[in-house]
């Protein structure tokens, strides 16, 4: 670290401290816009706002608009230098929570944290996105790697709809920035993530009458029961492997012999080797009574986010530049997917850059406000770092 850094850095906390008021309030903005991620509409408006500002920043910006959901938000400078390297600052727009929840999770402000739905995961991460570029354009920073921005609308239900946008930037990019929250108290970025699988089980059996003829059924329901317990032995928690049957459904009548039943299933592991070998345990799945069927659809469907050796990389710049703002970072492993699972095929890829804080997902979800700050300089630190200092 050099003299300059610091000045950099001092320079950044003073620019985003005379705008916080702004910051915050740009914040309750984007919570106000409760988006869904199937509400399209509210999807529209929440892009507009962020297309906008972003051309405001003298920004091409492109809507795309998606086929069940808002599609997503791409932006690049528009004035950048030809054959730079690239950088992709990834974020999302949609929430799990459905339209009006404001009502019963107010935005408010106290004891230092505010609330929200979606103000944790991850609205705060958008807010710094925005404002590590206003602080980069009004203190005149260079960027030595261009950023190019994608924001998606569809991220809580797997971004079926964005995930190809995301493979092709991220094969041309350097380096990506995940926007969301951190982990935990400390702040833990996420330097690694499991991989997340979901997979459907359906047992046919056959129909009879229980009381009348119960010999000629087949007990679908019975057979599944077997399968969940082969299922739940496929657990490894030191291996950081988790097969969870999370739905079951079945029979028609309790005076009938179930013809049908299925479950669901949840499977998580931290390298793509034990998702291979998961899913051939699966799909390798037999019947334990005569006269049954047993069908497997579905498969791994966000890879592994491992700590690969570019990405460990990327964390101790983070680390690195943290210093500058006095913060002691942390790196951790999330349990939960993100597209940063999905980045880390292709590129160096560092997660968990939002704003600490804590509740996503849940009705007390909140940040500490003296952390959108804080975090928000570290990512514009990172943003105008060089690609030689990874």
């Amino acid at each position: 670290m050099t003299s300059g850094d610091s000045l950099t850095a001092t320079a950044i906390m003073d620019y985003l401290k005379a705008n916080e008021n702004q910051m915050v309030e740009f914040l309750k903005g984007l919570v106000t816009l409760e988006t869904p991620s199937k509400d399209v509409e509210s999807q529209f408006k929440i892009l507009k706002i962020l297309g906008d500002t972003l051309r405001d920043l003298d920004y091409y910006v492109l809507h795309v608009p998606g086929m069940e959901t808002g599609g997503y938000l791409y932006a690049r400078p528009n004035h950048r230098k030809r054959k730079n390297p690239r950088q992709l600052l990834l974020g999302h727009c949609d929430t799990v929570w459905k339209s009006e929840t404001l009502k019963s999770m107010p935005i408010v402000e106290t004891g230092g944290k505010m609330t929200g739905p979606g103000i944790y995961d991850m609205k705060a991460g958008l807010t710094q996105l925005v404002y590590a570029l206003k602080a980069i354009k009004e203190l005149s920073l260079p960027m030595p790697i261009s950023p190019v921005v994608l924001i998606n609308s569809d991220e809580e239900i797997g971004s079926r709809e964005s995930r190809a946008a995301i493979k092709r930037l991220a094969k041309i990019a350097d380096r990506t920035f995940v926007m969301e929250p951190p982990l935990g108290f400390e702040g833990k970025l996420k330097t690694a993530r499991k991989g997340l699988g979901r997979f459907t089980i359906t047992v046919k059996g056959k129909a009879a009458h229980a009381g009348l003829d119960p010999g000629k059924g087949v007990n679908a329901i019975v057979e599944l029961s077997h399968q969940v317990q082969q299922l739940y032995a496929m657990n490894d928690f030191d291996k950081g492997i988790t097969v969870n049957v999370g739905t079951i459904q079945g029979g028609i009548s309790p005076n009938v012999v179930a013809p049908e039943s299925k479950a669901v299933v949840d499977v998580r592991v931290l390298n793509h080797e034990d998702g291979y070998k998961i899913t051939k345990k699966i799909y390798g799945l037999r019947p334990t009574i005569p006269n049954v069927e047993v069908h497997v659809e579905g498969g791994m469907g966000r890879p592994p986010m491992e700590r690969t050796l570019r990405n460990q990389k990327l964390w101790q710049l983070a680390k690195s530049k943290a210093l500058l703002l006095g913060l002691e970072l942390q790196e951790a492993t999330a349990g939960g997917g993100s597209d940063g699972n999905t980045t880390s095929l292709y590129t160096a890829t560092l997660d968990g850059l939002g704003t600490t804080g804590d509740g996503a997902h849940a009705a007390h979800e909140f940040i500490f406000l003296e952390h959108l700050i804080l975090r928000t300089a570290l990512l514009t630190l990172l943003v105008v770092s060089n690609a030689k200092e990874i």
